[in-house]
């Protein structure tokens, strides 16, 4: 059963780029909110971008310019693709609703970012 999985973590070097994907169940996509979030280890867990249901997208300041987050509404996936990494993008990188009230969380995606 379907609720939010996350795919497309990897290890790149410093400067390299990655996409990710979250399929996405269709009670938590349709109508909603999507965002990708990250976890570093000891860091709590942050808003990476959001993008509405109108498509209209939110960046955390660290990485604007360098992400970009899209949503395919017919096939309930939302998309993230990394570019220009940093060792500080290390994470491990989930999707969930915009807002609360969130889904139950998936596994999430490892990007590791090391030369």
């Amino acid at each position: 059963q379907v609720q939010l999985v996350e795919s497309g973590g990897g290890l790149v070097q410093p400067g390299g780029s990655l996409s990710l994907s979250c399929v996405v169940s269709r009670s938590i996509f349709s109508r909603n909110g999507m965002a990708w979030y990250r976890q570093a280890p000891e860091n709590g867990r942050e808003l990476v971008a959001g993008i509405t249901s109108g498509g209209n997208t939110n960046y955390a300041d660290s990485v604007k310019g360098r992400f970009t987050i899209s949503r395919d509404n017919v096939k309930n996936m939302v998309f993230l693709q990394l570019s220009s990494l940093k060792p500080e993008d290390t994470a491990v990188y989930y999707c969930n609703r915009l807002v609360p009230p969130f889904a139950p969380w998936g596994q999430g995606t490892q990007v590791t970012v090391s030369s």
